[in-house]
């Protein structure tokens, strides 16, 4: 076969690969692999995976891994299941690029298992906050997990960049029992594992309209510098997501194991 009839091959084979999952790297990882790394980002809460169902700490029922229907996008955003939340890989690194279409890696989430992970109730939830010092304000996260101690990592290693505190502060909130905008499912923010910066330099997709391609135009103003810092200790950020939300971050350490496992690069 000659050299360009290769290279339309293996330019085919990776268009493919995108429509069928989302991203390339997602074939690479077994779906077992990516349990494995879930149950190790969470050893305080999953106990086992076993018989297609995850066993918690918690004492409560086995919780199953797939539902067994077939979903589009919008529904695994809508009501995803334990597969659905682990189908995308999500990207690491310094680069920062606009995402392919429906490529949101951590956006689609189960929520009965954060439910299982933080609390199934905002007075649930509120009984595991505790204060974070996040460059003289005092923030409200959960403690299951390993959260608040992630997220005083991240403020001490931001700290010894002074440049940057304008994008940090004030912070536009962390925990908030809610539901997230346009959807019937609840924020992050409600189990008190998320943080919004400064909304100064926000742009978030619903805020953005449409372009002529019917998509939003992807913008962003935070440096990457910080979403660095933040994948470092174990966040995942809303502007990696094709229905960006750049001033967004969530502690979502089994999407960052599963990255630096596939080698998921957001420079390439």
């Amino acid at each position: 076969m000659r050299r360009g009839s290769v290279r339309a091959c293996l330019g085919a084979t990776v268009l493919l690969l995108w429509t069928c999952v989302g991203n390339p790297l997602a074939a690479e990882l077994t779906l077992s692999g990516k349990l494995e790394l879930l149950a190790k980002a969470y050893p305080d809460a999953i106990a086992e995976i076993r018989d297609g169902a995850l066993i918690l700490r918690d004492g409560g029922a086995a919780l199953p891994i797939d539902d067994g229907r077939k979903k589009s996008h919008a529904e695994k955003l809508a009501s995803g299941d334990i597969e659905d939340s682990l189908s995308q890989i999500y990207r690491l690194g310094p680069c920062v690029n606009p995402p392919h279409v429906d490529f949101d890696p951590g956006r689609i989430r189960s929520e009965a298992l954060m439910k299982r992970l933080y609390g199934g109730s905002a007075a649930s939830v509120s009984r595991d906050l505790v204060a974070v010092d996040w460059f003289g304000e005092s923030l409200k996260v959960t403690s299951r997990n390993g959260v608040a101690r992630a997220l005083q990592g991240v403020g001490a290693e931001l700290a010894g960049r002074p440049k940057l505190k304008r994008y940090l502060v004030p912070s536009a909130g962390t925990f908030n029992w809610r539901k997230i905008a346009g959807a019937r499912t609840l924020s992050v923010h409600s189990f008190g594992a998320a943080i919004d910066l400064n909304t100064g330099y926000a742009d978030y997709w619903r805020w953005a309209g449409k372009g002529k391609s019917g998509a939003a135009p992807f913008r962003n103003r935070y440096p990457p510098e910080i979403v660095e810092v933040f994948e470092k200790h174990g966040f995942i950020w809303g502007g990696r997501w094709y229905h960006f939300d750049t001033m967004h971050f969530e502690y979502r350490p089994e999407l960052i194991a599963i990255a630096r496992q596939a080698g998921a690069s957001a420079c390439r």
